[in-house]
């Protein structure tokens, strides 16, 4: 699971939970919306944090170097296609922006070119204004356990 630069902790933190559940390897990237120091942690009563597979990247181009995906997917409300049609692998990653504005133009433009417009998925939801898109961490529990289901995890 990658986060691009989340800004409530409480998502964060259930995301987490998800990630150690099912373990899965959880990317934060920087820049974020909140501490995330042993203090903060504590405050926020993520008391199994130190059991969360956390890697954290100082930007998104860190994130890119460091990571080198061989496969991601990007989770988006401006895809129609959804991510059950997806075919998952082990090892790939699902990225998932902020919670108050998704992800800037050129990481879609990056995921598009790099993996290919199948690659951006999208969680479908009724066709109303009122629904813009899904808590994050909901919609990480989704993709989480769509991938899970499709490899017989």
């Amino acid at each position: 699971m990658v986060l691009f630069r989340p800004q409530i902790p409480n998502n964060t933190g259930n995301i987490g939970r998800t990630c150690m559940a099912t373990g899965c390897r959880l990317h934060v990237v920087h820049p974020i919306g909140f501490a995330m120091d042993e203090k903060a942690r504590r405050r926020a009563g993520l008391d199994y944090w130190e059991h969360v597979d956390c890697v954290e990247h100082a930007s998104w181009e860190a994130f890119v170097a460091t990571e080198r995906p061989a496969r991601l997917w990007l989770y988006t409300t401006r895809s129609r296609r959804p991510h059950w049609d997806a075919g998952f692998a082990e090892g790939d990653y699902l990225l998932f922006g902020q919670e108050n504005g998704g992800l800037p133009d050129e990481v879609h433009a990056w995921a598009e070119a790099t993996f290919g417009p199948e690659h951006l998925v999208t969680l479908p939801m009724r066709d109303d204004p009122r629904a813009r898109s899904l808590n994050l961490a909901t919609a990480v529990a989704c993709g989480v356990y769509e991938g899970l289901r499709q490899l017989g995890a």
